[in-house]
């Protein structure tokens, strides 16, 4: 049964991503270009040296995207503001960060902690308001995106951006980050050469997904989180505080939502400005929907993504629209979410066959 149920979970995404190339191959044909030459090109252009090094550095937000949205999933939450959270966060930890100058290991701790701190805080107000003032956490997060948009472009404008009266052009921005809060390339160590430089935070996400996975099944809060999401009831006569467990879901997928804008910051922008990298929230939620909040799962998710949105540029040059990248991610994402339905449904209908035949044979 386990072994049935583990394969119908990976041939899920398979199939879907199978359905996609097929109804995106039907599109082309309608608009008279060859699916095959596309989905070629595409795959070249997708393998190649840089694109791999841009796919990597692109899978490592939208991967701790996913993870933030993951752990609000496991406790029955919609955390749908990681967009406003982790932008708030990486504006905090860019503005004070270019304040000091630390020990490099310790001023990269500081802007990691601020960018945590302040996403973790941002995100228990929905917490905080769901529990004491019953709204819903897909409200209130939406609400607190827009407000923590308009506090960005004030804070962004009027505070942290130091004015010069001799050139109106420009554009607001925090300081530079000085080197000790930079974080170097991994090229050199791993002797990458003429190539794009790989950022260094991939090694944070690979201890955030670690994290993640230890929080989650291997401790009695994972417990904790995994049970009330499943049945806040029963957790609450097992000895779990169902308030308790909300507010610190939304706070713990806060804090990691902040460390989603921590690679660009520390290895690509070193300062927050207007044309600092958005969007990465929402693509998280599909993300963490592909990967079934699975740590290897969203990883996997994460790379398709960026595979598909790297691969996708060089459609330009074969005159044919982007927009298709666009529509198989929707068609992967909505038939993998129907396909982990259906087997769903059937491992619960086989359970509960099951349970009629004991107590039949009883």
């Amino acid at each position: 049964m386990k072994i049935r149920i583990r394969i119908l979970s990976i041939l899920a995404p398979i199939i879907a991503l199978f359905t996609a190339v097929l109804i995106c191959s039907a599109i082309l044909n309608f608009i008279d270009r060859d699916p095959v030459e596309t989905f070629r090109s595409m795959f070249e252009y997708g393998t190649s040296g840089k694109s791999i090094v841009s796919i990597i550095n692109r899978s490592v937000p939208l991967y701790i995207s996913a993870v933030a949205v993951a752990v609000g999933f496991k406790m029955g939450l919609f955390n749908i503001g990681v967009e406003g959270q982790y932008l708030l966060g990486a504006l905090l930890a860019a503005a004070f960060g270019s304040y000091f100058a630390l020990p490099p290991a310790f001023h990269i701790l500081f802007i990691l902690f601020v960018a945590s701190l302040s996403s973790g805080l941002w995100a228990g107000i929905a917490g905080y308001l769901k529990v004491k003032k019953g709204i819903h956490e897909v409200i209130s997060t939406i609400m607190l995106n827009y407000i923590g948009t308009g506090i960005i472009a004030y804070l962004l404008a009027q505070v942290f951006f130091e004015k010069d009266e001799n050139d109106s052009l420009k554009v607001p921005q925090t300081n530079y980050l000085p080197e000790s809060g930079q974080i170097p390339p991994l090229n050199n160590l791993l002797g990458i050469e003429d190539l794009p430089n790989l950022h260094g935070f991939v090694i944070g996400a690979i201890f955030i997904g670690i994290f993640y996975y230890w929080l989650i099944w291997k401790t009695s809060l994972g417990y904790d989180l995994r049970a009330t999401g499943s049945n806040p009831i029963a957790a609450k006569f097992s000895g779990a505080d169902p308030a308790k467990m909300v507010i610190l879901a939304m706070l713990i997928s806060g804090a990691i939502a902040g460390m989603v804008g921590m690679s660009g910051l520390t290895g690509y922008y070193h300062r927050y400005t207007i044309d600092f990298t958005s969007g990465l929230g929402f693509v998280g939620i599909g993300v963490a929907l592909l990967g079934r909040n699975h740590p290897i799962g969203m990883a996997l998710g994460a790379i398709l993504i960026s595979f598909l949105e790297r691969s996708s540029q060089i459609l330009d040059l074969k005159d044919v629209p982007k927009e298709i990248e666009r529509i198989m991610q929707g068609i992967i994402i909505l038939f993998v979410v129907i396909g982990y339905e259906i087997v769903r449904r059937y491992v619960l209908t086989s359970q509960i066959k099951e349970a009629s035949k004991e107590v039949l044979n009883e």
